[in-house]
């Protein structure tokens, strides 16, 4: 049951962060800094990757959490790409990819570490 819960959960994420990345986020608030935009890619990128990561933490696959953490990686890298060439208002940026793989290693050693639920 809590296994399902995960999964929805990860699906619901993923499909929101893609919709997030490929409409206008006008109204966004301010969290008074320079750089709000990588503060809320590293936060969006923990969330999917800490979600990912509890899905599939109870799994015996030798290498899971490696393949979880590049999956993450490749999706943030695919979606930056397809918001630059969707949206013209997005433009790509190197920095923004950047604070996604931050956020994908910070949810991913949070989850691990937790060790939060044992799914089954």
């Amino acid at each position: 049951m809590v296994k399902k819960l995960f999964l929805t959960a990860s699906i619901v994420y993923t499909i929101a962060l893609v919709i997030a990345s490929l409409v206008n986020l006008n109204s966004v608030p301010s969290l008074g800094s320079s750089f709000d935009d990588k503060i809320y890619h590293c936060i969006a990128y923990l969330g999917l990757a800490f979600l990912w990561m509890t899905y599939f933490k109870p799994s015996t696959q030798k290498h899971i959490k490696v393949i979880v953490f590049i999956g993450v990686i490749l999706f943030g890298i695919i979606l930056e790409l397809v918001q630059h060439l969707i949206n013209p208002n997005r433009t790509y940026d190197n920095y923004d990819l950047m604070a996604n793989c931050i956020g994908v290693l910070l949810g991913t050693l949070i989850a691990v570490r937790l060790q939060i639920i044992t799914l089954k």
